[in-house]
């Protein structure tokens, strides 16, 4: 079975009067769903309902079986890790049932991590593969498509980036490493914020100081990073910069902040930055902005390939050449369609993960020895250097491949 949901699966989950958050089902691919476990004070349905819809584009995009799903659940991301399991387990026991049938499949998110999520699974009873839950770097992932989305419009565009200046929304875990890209490649990160503020210095931050700074104090850092002006949240949207990395959570660009962002690029690392109207007046812009699902794809591409055995360098450099079709395509033909890239690249996006999810209902005999192969690996029994090999051909074969490819299938 394989379908995106005509009515979304959508649970508001309760412990009595108390809400504990939301649990949206997208679509199903062989009657399962894939997702990350939020945490945020404020989280919505709303807000579960787009993230979930992300991961059908995402899954979709890369070509992997996969149904989009996602949890989100009301606590303090920012808060000691004992808390933020303890919220995460009380999600996880109300849940359960979807679970243990494995219609919603978990990982990590906004607040959560693989070990605790994998932790969560075993106290209510569901059973976690040897090899399953087990990567650290999702946001590390996620930050090497974002840089190479804004490398890939840059070059469509006709920008440098060497000297460029990137303002970062969202510093955390893929901020973060995206900053240490950038400045790898010669850019200067000029502005970075956080849920208590921002940071800007028009001749650049030091990009390691920075991370080392978040990894010691968390969100905070910026009310006590001395090596730059502290100014509000908002204004990492209005700094001059050249590219501009939201990073943070869903429809943070709005229609009245679009109207003062500088950037002539935007890679998003979060998930759904702006809606379609904010979309058109930032092209109205002559802004350049990447699909979101396109830009932050490498956080599910990355564990995936690293699950399979393949190493960083394998990982990059694959993530950076098939995601160039996706986003100079889009871009081009906005340029002359007068379409948003969303517009474009959406429908296409969705068609794919309907062909990908008929074809994983139907996977004849050489479909399920490749299942059967994959499930011995997931137990350990297969040696992580042999699925390495066996892997490369799958992912040059089927994943994230160019559009034009679909019509000739």
């Amino acid at each position: 079975m394989g379908i995106v949901l005509s009515d979304e699966l959508s649970c508001q989950v309760r412990r009595g009067e108390r809400v504990l958050g939301f649990l949206v089902v997208h679509s199903l691919c062989r009657g399962t769903s894939r997702g990350g476990m939020r945490l945020a004070t404020d989280i919505s349905e709303a807000e579960v309902r787009l993230l979930a819809e992300g991961m059908t584009l995402k899954f979709g995009l890369l070509g992997l079986p996969q149904g989009g799903a996602k949890a989100g659940i009301r606590a303090d991301p920012d808060a000691p890790e004992a808390e933020r399991y303890a919220a995460l387990k009380e999600f996880g026991e109300a849940v359960a049932p979807l679970l243990r049938s494995r219609l919603y499949m978990p990982g990590p998110d906004m607040g959560t991590s693989n070990e605790m999520v994998r932790r969560m699974l075993l106290s209510v009873r569901v059973r976690v593969r040897q090899r399953e839950l087990r990567g650290l770097r999702s946001g590390y992932f996620t930050a090497l498509s974002v840089f190479s989305a804004a490398r890939h419009a840059a070059d469509t565009i006709g920008l440098g980036l060497a000297g460029a200046g990137v303002a970062i929304e969202g510093f955390g875990k893929v901020g973060s490493s995206l900053a240490q890209l950038f400045q790898g490649l010669g850019a200067k990160v000029v502005a970075v914020s956080t849920s208590r503020g921002a940071l800007y210095h028009a001749g650049g931050l030091d990009a390691g100081r920075l991370a080392r700074a978040y990894q010691s104090e968390g969100s905070s850092f910026v009310e006590t990073f001395e090596a730059a002006e502290r100014c509000a949240r908002q204004s990492v949207f209005e700094v001059p910069a050249d590219v501009l990395c939201p990073c943070a959570r869903h429809n943070t660009i709005t229609a009245a902040s679009a109207a003062g962002i500088r950037a002539r690029i935007i890679a998003p690392g979060s998930n759904h930055p702006f809606d379609l109207d904010t979309e058109r007046k930032l092209m109205a812009k002559g802004i350049a902005a990447v699909p979101y699902w396109i830009a932050n794809c490498g956080g599910t591409l990355g564990e995936t390939m690293e699950f399979s055995g393949w190493r960083d360098t394998e990982i990059a450099e694959f993530i950076h050449r098939r995601l160039e079709p996706h986003v100079r395509g889009p871009i081009r033909e906005a340029q002359k369609t007068g379409l948003t890239p969303t517009e474009i690249a959406k429908p296409r996006t969705l068609a794919r993960f309907a062909r990908v999810a008929q074809q994983a209902a139907q996977p004849g005999v050489k479909g399920r020895v490749m299942g059967l192969g994959l499930e011995c690996y997931r137990r350990g029994l297969a040696p992580a250097g042999l699925m390495g090999i066996l892997s490369k051909s799958y992912f040059e074969r089927g994943v994230l491949l160019p559009f034009e490819q679909d019509a000739a299938t």
